[in-house]
């Protein structure tokens, strides 16, 4: 897993074409606020998260964030395990970023 600040992670993911950007927080925290373009996947969902996992593409890009960085840096460790070469951790999750969030 790749662990990246705010302005890493913002950079790498404008720069790498067809990339995903994955929410793991809760709905609720999702609708209140996220970053433009990500997908809601909520981790706490066990076998629900699990198939949203297994239907995406694992040679894709995937840039990951929740709240603080806990949640996404598990469901990174996952994702890995699950075979997904290419994912990024937001480091200090929204809490942490800079950029304008979509309501």
């Amino acid at each position: 897993m790749n662990q990246l600040s705010p302005t890493e992670w913002a950079t790498l993911q404008q720069q790498t074409p067809g990339s995903i950007i994955l929410d793991v927080r809760t709905e609720e925290e999702f609708e209140s606020g996220y970053i433009a373009g990500a997908k809601n996947i909520d981790i706490r969902g066990g076998a629900a998260f699990i198939d949203a996992l297994e239907a995406l593409d694992k040679e894709a890009s995937y840039f990951v964030y929740c709240r603080s960085g806990a949640r996404s840096s598990q469901a990174c460790q996952l994702m890995g395990q699950m075979g997904f070469a290419l994912v990024y951790n937001l480091d200090g999750g929204v809490l942490a970023w800079e950029g304008d969030l979509e309501e």
